[in-house]
């Protein structure tokens, strides 16, 4: 076991990443590259073979015992097929991921929503190794809101694989339209385009003066790195913006606390760069919502592997055999 070689991937709309590790999850060979998804997905799986191999040269490897692929949409994981890729062109409908790869590659391919694979690499490889979780929920914040669960040890994928899905959860009934087709989703309110979208219209009705100093008036430029920027400059409604978002997301996750009570709670993703400006409305209203029992013994941390989560959260699927066993 001890020489045992695994492929992690983690497929994004516009790059992926490729990692090459052993059996305790040391990296051993990386590569990133352009997904070019516009090329259409018989393309996109060739580019990713050709880097999986860059990356088994790279670690001195010939061949790997499994790979494990994060993808960002509906799938089916038993079959190892596609359902619908709703960022990518064409949509890979009814795509076989696995079986061009498994042929070019060689190995066992074992497919994971993108999402589901970051929370399970936080879980064994980041925070939740780090402090010892049982019991961990992930939320990631950027473009839009994804999750995972992990109970008693074990991801939680669902009927569907789709468990997690913690930014279409309804914090305000009623309120703006969701892509998802309901309204008052937490993504929007606290996704990166949920707030770039508030820093715009406080810079464009003049009460942001130092964002707009910051983005040089393009609005374009606006994106939650520059709010934070701007809040911790003196753009005090910035600052507001940025704290109501963590004020939803903390009802969000004052309820999973409730109906769980998870031991850790991870918030990965870039709007996770907000640091303390986001963190610390999420841990006082979760202080403040949950009474049935005492909520200060659940950790709410930002993530330790940042952008490398999904790959080693792939890694980890690719170690345990995808779906022939539990997380």
């Amino acid at each position: 076991m001890a020489d045992r070689r695994y492929v992690g991937v983690d497929l994004g709309g516009t790059s992926f990443k490729i990692a090459v590790s052993d059996a305790e999850g040391r990296i051993l060979g990386e590569r990133r590259a352009p997904s070019r998804s516009e090329e259409g997905h018989e393309a996109v799986l060739a580019r990713i073979v050709g880097e999986a191999k860059a990356a088994l040269d790279e670690a001195g490897v010939e061949k790997a015992d499994a790979a494990g692929v994060g993808l960002p949409g509906t799938l089916d994981m038993r079959a190892g097929i596609v359902r619908y890729l709703a960022n990518f062109p064409g949509h890979w409908r009814d795509v076989d991921a696995r079986t061009p790869l498994e042929e070019a590659l060689g190995i066992p391919v074992h497919i994971l929503n993108d999402v589901r694979a970051a929370t399970l690499g936080e879980f064994k490889f980041g925070r939740g190794r780090e402090l010892g979780a049982r019991s961990m929920i992930l939320l990631a914040l950027g473009t839009g809101i994804g999750g995972g669960v992990v109970i008693d040890g074990k991801l939680r994928l669902g009927a569907l694989g789709s468990a997690g899905e913690i930014g279409h959860g309804i914090v305000e009934p009623g309120g703006p339209p969701c892509g998802c087709g309901a309204r008052g989703c937490l993504e929007t309110f606290a996704s990166g385009p949920a707030l770039a979208a508030e820093g715009v219209r406080l810079m464009w009705t003049g009460q942001a003066p130092r964002l707009r100093d910051l983005v040089e008036g393009d609005a374009n430029r606006v994106d939650p790195k520059a709010m934070g920027e701007a809040a911790r400059a003196g753009d005090s409604l910035v600052r507001m913006a940025i704290e109501r978002a963590g004020r939803y997301l903390a009802l969000s996750i004052s309820n999973l606390i409730v109906a769980l009570h998870p031991e850790l709670v991870v918030i990965g993703g870039g709007v996770a760069g907000l640091g303390d400006l986001l963190m610390d409305p999420i841990r006082a209203g979760v202080l403040e919502n949950v009474r049935m029992f005492p909520a200060d013994d659940v950790r709410i941390e930002t993530s330790s592997l940042g952008d490398r989560a999904g790959v080693m959260g792939a890694i980890a699927w690719a170690m345990q055999g995808g779906m022939t066993e539990e997380a």
